[in-house]
C-alpha cells in the first residue's frame, strides 16, 4: 500500500508548490532591491536624512537605517491594527517637523518578522527609539502628538 506523501499526485503537487514559492521569494527580493534604490538617500551631512515622510523599512535595509542615522523612530505597525493607523498621521507629521533631524521608518511586522522577533515587538503599534544605532527608548500604544512628540524629542 502506498503512503499519501509517497504517491506521485502529492510529489507532483509538492513540486508545484516548492516552485511557486521560489518564485515568490524572488519576486519579493526584486520589490525590496526596488525599494532599496528608491530610498531617500542621506544629505551630505553625516547622518541627515532629506526625507521629510516616514521610510518604508524591512529586514534587509532595517540595520542600515538605524546605523547610519544619529536618531531613528520606527513606527512598528500592521495593516489589520485600527490603533496604528491612529498613529500614522502622527508620525508623518512629525517626520514633516523634524526632517533633516530624526528619520522617521515605518515597518510592517507581518511582513518583517526577523526585525518583530530580534525586538521581542509583543504589542503594536510600537516606536523603537534609535540613537546613534543603539536602541534607547520604546513606546507602546497609540497616543496624541502632544504626549508622543516629547517622549521621541527628549533624544535630540
Amino acid at each position: 500500500m502506498v503512503k499519501w506523501w509517497e504517491s506521485k499526485e502529492y510529489k507532483g503537487k509538492l513540486k508545484k508548490l516548492i516552485e511557486e514559492s521560489e518564485r515568490l521569494k524572488e519576486e519579493r527580493l526584486k520589490k525590496e532591491r526596488k525599494v532599496l534604490k528608491e530610498r531617500p538617500e542621506p544629505s551630505r551631512e553625516k547622518g541627515k536624512s532629506v526625507s521629510d515622510k516616514p521610510v518604508d523599512l524591512i529586514d534587509a535595509t532595517f540595520t542600515e537605517a538605524v546605523q547610519n542615522h544619529p536618531l531613528v523612530v520606527v513606527d512598528c505597525w500592521a495593516p489589520w491594527c485600527g490603533p496604528c493607523y491612529m498613529v500614522a498621521p502622527v508620525v508623518e507629521d512629525l517626520a514633516q517637523d523634524y526632517a533633516g533631524k530624526i528619520l522617521f521608518g515605518k515597518l510592517n511586522v507581518d511582513e518583517n518578522r526577523k526585525v518583530a522577533m530580534q525586538y521581542q515587538i509583543m504589542s503594536i503599534p510600537t516606536l523603537l527609539v534609535f540613537k546613534n544605532g543603539e536602541l534607547v527608548d520604546r513606546i507602546v500604544g497609540a497616543m496624541p502628538r502632544k504626549m508622543l512628540e516629547p517622549k521621541i524629542t527628549i533624544h535630540l
